[in-house]
C-alpha cells in the first residue's frame, strides 16, 4: 500500500560539489544572501546546505557531477550582488542575475509577402494541453507574430490548468466546433462558437475547461516568441465579475457571431462585421470578418503594420501585384506587407474571411 503523500515531509536539495567549503560560505550567504541552514561536520566541514530565493543548495566537497549553473531572479538586478550579472562561485557553479520581470520586447516587423495553402500539407505539430498546431506565417514576420490553426481532435475535458500568457495582444477565433473557457473576472465559463472570439489580454489568467470533437480555432499571438506561465494559485471562476477591468490598457472581449450588424467594408464588393477589438484595445489591433457584398472588388493597399488574413469559407483569387494569382480556398492564410497594391477578385457567394491588423486603425487606398 502506497502512502499518501500527504502523510511525511519532503524536501529536495541541488547537490553542487566543491574543492574547499571555506571558501563557499562567505559567497553563498554574503553574495547572494543565502541562509545557511546546516553544516557538518563540526571539526572539519565538508558539507553545508544554503537556502534562499527559492532554492535549496547542498554544497558537498569532492561530490560527483558538475558545478552546474544558477538562475537568480530579481526586481532590481542593480541592487543585487552589488550590480554584476554573471559571476561565478568559488566552488565553480555560475550565477546568472537576471530581471524577475523583463519588459515585453516587439521586435521590429519584417514585412512580406506571405501565402499558406491548406492543401500544401504543412505539419500539424502536437504542443500545450495536446492540441495539435499548424503554422500560418512560418517566417513570423520577423518574429512580430505568431498565427496558428488549432485543433483537438478528440472532444471532451481538456486537460489544461490556470495560466497567463505574456504579450501584447492575443486573439482567440473559432472556426469550428465549440470550446468552454472560464476567465479571470469574467465571471462563469463560456462557450466560444464558430465565428466567435475572444480577445486575451495580457496576462489575464484563463482555463480551458471542454471542447466538442474537432475544434478548430485561430490563434493570433504578438509576438511571436512570447511565455506562458502556469499560476497556482488562482481557482477560477473568481468570485468577482469586472468586465469594465483593464490589463495593461486591454479590457477581455467576448465577440459573438449572433449579434452581428453587417456593414460596408474598407474593401468596395464585400461587407463585414465588427469584432469591436479595436475599441476594446485601444487601437492595439482590429479584427473583421467580411464576405461579399454588392459591387466589384477593387485594387487596395493598406499602411498598417502587420495585415494577415484567413479564409473561413468559400474561395477567392488573391491578386497581388507583380505576382501570380492565388486561387484560395477555406483553410488558406496570407499575408499583405504595407504598400503592396492587392485585390480580392472572383469569391464566391459563401466566401467568408478573417482580417487581424495590428494597428486596428490604419489608411486603405483604392486603385
Amino acid at each position: 500500500m502506497t502512502s499518501d503523500p500527504k502523510d511525511f515531509q519532503t524536501r529536495a536539495e541541488i547537490r553542487l560539489p566543491t574543492q574547499e567549503l571555506r571558501n563557499d560560505i562567505p559567497f553563498y550567504t554574503k553574495v547572494l544572501g543565502m541562509r545557511m541552514d546546516m553544516i557538518y561536520p563540526a571539526d572539519d566541514p565538508n558539507t553545508a546546505v544554503f537556502s534562499g530565493h527559492g532554492l535549496r543548495l547542498r554544497i558537498e566537497k569532492d561530490a560527483s557531477g558538475s558545478p552546474g549553473t544558477l538562475r537568480i531572479l530579481t526586481s532590481d538586478p542593480d541592487r543585487f550582488a552589488d550590480g554584476q550579472r554573471s559571476l561565478v562561485a568559488p566552488n565553480g557553479t555560475r550565477i546568472e542575475i537576471e530581471e524577475l520581470d523583463p519588459p515585453l520586447v516587439m521586435p521590429e516587423t519584417v514585412h512580406s509577402f506571405v501565402v499558406r495553402r491548406l492543401k500544401d500539407q504543412a505539419p500539424w505539430i502536437i504542443g500545450r494541453a495536446g492540441m495539435h498546431y499548424r503554422d500560418l506565417v512560418p517566417d513570423r514576420l520577423g518574429g512580430s507574430i505568431i498565427a496558428s490553426h488549432i485543433r483537438i481532435p478528440d472532444g471532451g475535458p481538456v486537460p489544461d490548468m490556470v495560466h497567463f500568457h505574456k504579450v501584447g495582444f492575443q486573439l482567440i477565433f473559432c472556426i469550428h466546433g465549440w470550446v468552454d473557457v472560464v476567465y479571470e473576472d469574467q465571471g462563469e465559463k463560456m462557450r466560444l462558437t464558430a465565428g466567435d472570439c475572444f480577445i486575451q489580454p495580457p496576462e489575464i489568467r484563463h482555463r480551458v475547461l471542454e471542447a466538442s470533437d474537432n475544434v478548430q480555432v485561430i490563434e493570433i499571438g504578438v509576438p511571436a516568441e512570447h511565455v506562458t506561465e502556469i499560476d497556482h494559485e488562482m481557482d477560477l471562476p473568481t468570485p468577482h465579475f469586472r468586465p469594465d477591468r483593464e490589463w495593461q490598457g486591454q479590457r477581455f472581449v467576448y465577440n459573438q457571431a449572433k449579434d452581428a450588424e453587417w456593414i460596408p467594408f474598407r474593401l468596395p464588393g464585400y461587407v463585414c462585421r465588427d469584432t469591436t477589438i479595436a475599441e476594446n484595445t485601444k487601437g492595439v489591433a482590429g479584427v473583421q470578418v467580411f464576405r461579399r457584398g454588392q459591387g466589384q472588388p477593387e485594387w487596395a493597399s493598406h499602411d498598417t503594420d502587420i495585415h494577415f488574413t484567413f479564409v473561413m469559407d468559400g474561395e477567392v483569387t488573391l491578386e497581388g501585384e507583380g505576382r501570380e494569382p492565388y486561387r484560395l480556398e477555406q483553410g488558406d492564410a496570407f499575408v499583405i506587407p504595407p504598400g503592396m497594391r492587392t485585390r480580392l477578385s472572383d469569391p464566391t457567394d459563401d466566401v467568408e474571411l478573417l482580417e487581424v491588423t495590428l494597428p486596428g486603425t490604419f489608411n486603405t487606398t483604392l486603385g
